[in-house]
């Protein structure tokens, strides 16, 4: 019986231990498991979400390839505001059935190249009045090119402008810009001087605004000094605020569900951009936060007048430097070295 003991022991410790494999095979297999349904419900949402993104079919149809500029790295969209007072939306999935988006002119032009780190960000605007070259058409202002030609003419008018090759283009109406403010809980702007707009009155200092006074915020340009010019410094100020309240809905997994929702109803990109494009940005992108997003504007060399129509001259000189820049991916470094042209925290 003693002889046998060693063995009867040595049978329980292989049983245990035995069981204890299994054990932990099977909890390797839950947590598994819950890993790919977590992974396969990221999936299902991602690809609603995406579904819900009105697509821009053909935005680059018929551009040149040889005329289109080189590729630098980095992404770079072209984003647009259109000119439209309707309530409803126009663009997006909301939009219904049959709207043009070409049918407007851009009353916001934006070039934003997004770095191959995915940590920082420019965004440059490009004033509506600007005085420029539109292919096929001659000299118009630059907001003309849309409503002339859709997405593959103004594409083509930027990259000729600028020399930046244009990877993905997007826009949004006001009705989805407003939805979009309200979906973050509204946003705070400062303002130097008490103003108003379409009965919306703006009082000197921060001002929190709901999206449709967010909406009259981004479109006064009279009895600003600036008019158009310092339009597209609020539009700019404007986009930076909900970046802000983006980065603080990053801890808030319900207010980020809803800004993301809200853009993905009222948004419309180009239809390069799958829904597998869209998750990739988004990982790419993760890493970015307000502060690594360099705002500034195209230099302005004066206003004037083109016929019955006010223009805006843009400063080529200038303006090569900082397309130059916003290629390479220093326009921080340039801003740094221009500081009048960056994005003042207190426009007009």
């Amino acid at each position: 019986m003693h002889e046998d003991a060693p063995t009867v022991v040595l049978d329980a410790v292989g049983r245990r231990s035995r069981k204890g494999r299994r054990v932990l095979i099977g909890l390797l297999v839950t947590v598994l498991a819950l890993i790919l349904a977590a992974a396969a419900a990221i999936y299902i949402l991602t690809e609603s979400l995406g579904n819900n993104v009105g697509r821009v079919p053909d935005a680059f149809a018929g551009i040149p390839a040889d005329a289109r500029p080189a590729t630098t790295g980095g992404t770079t969209f072209l984003l647009i505001g259109t000119d439209t007072r309707s309530p409803e939306p126009t663009t997006g999935t909301d939009a219904p059935a049959g709207v043009d988006a070409g049918s407007q002119r851009s009353d916001v032009i934006m070039l934003a190249r997004v770095a191959g780190d995915g940590r920082t960000a420019a965004v440059t605007s490009i004033p509506r009045d600007s005085w420029v070259d539109i292919p096929g058409r001659g000299m118009n202002k630059i907001n003309a090119a849309y409503a002339f030609g859709g997405a593959p003419l103004l594409i083509r008018t930027v990259e000729n402008l600028t020399g930046v090759r244009v990877d993905h283009f997007g826009v949004i109406d006001f009705a989805g810009f407003r939805e979009m403010v309200d979906s973050v809980g509204g946003i705070d702007v400062r303002v130097a001087a008490a103003t108003s707009n379409a009965g919306v009155a703006f009082h000197e200092g921060l001002n929190h605004l709901d999206g449709a006074q967010a909406l009259a915020y981004v479109r006064q340009r009279h009895d600003l000094p600036g008019g158009d010019l310092d339009r597209a410094k609020r539009q700019q100020n404007a986009i930076k605020a909900v970046l802000a309240k983006a980065g603080d809905d990053l801890s808030d997994p319900v207010g980020l569900y809803n800004l993301v929702d809200a853009t993905s109803r009222t948004v419309s990109v180009d239809d390069t951009l799958t829904n597998g494009g869209l998750r990739d940005l988004a990982l790419e992108m993760k890493g970015l936060r307000p502060a690594g997003v360099t705002f500034t504007s195209a230099p302005v060399a004066g206003l004037g007048r083109e016929g019955a129509q006010s223009v805006v001259y843009l400063d080529e000189q200038a303006g090569t430097l900082l397309w130059s820049a916003f290629r390479a991916g220093t326009t921080a470094q340039y801003v740094a070295a221009h500081p009048g042209e960056a994005l003042s925290g207190t426009p007009n």
